[in-house]
């Protein structure tokens, strides 16, 4: 199965929260609520300093995912 990058998640546990999923390498959820991301992956020492770099650069796309998608609802 081919998934999309980005998915948008909901819960009604969690009423404010806007989760987006990162589906490929690195996986993780983020709630842009408060920019809280869990990994799906396990990291070493050099992974993390990697990580820490692109790190800003997911925040940004995913939030731009998020933007689209509303945007799209809008319509």
């Amino acid at each position: 199965m081919e998934l999309p990058k980005y998915i948008l998640g909901d819960n009604t546990d969690f009423p404010n929260a806007i989760f987006v999923i990162h589906t490929e390498f690195p996986r993780f959820i983020i709630n842009l609520e408060d920019d809280d991301v869990e990994w799906f992956e396990d990291f070493d020492q050099h992974d993390e300093k990697e990580l820490e770099m692109e790190m800003e650069n997911l925040i940004k796309e995913a939030t731009a995912f998020y933007d689209r998608e509303v945007a799209r609802y809008e319509e």
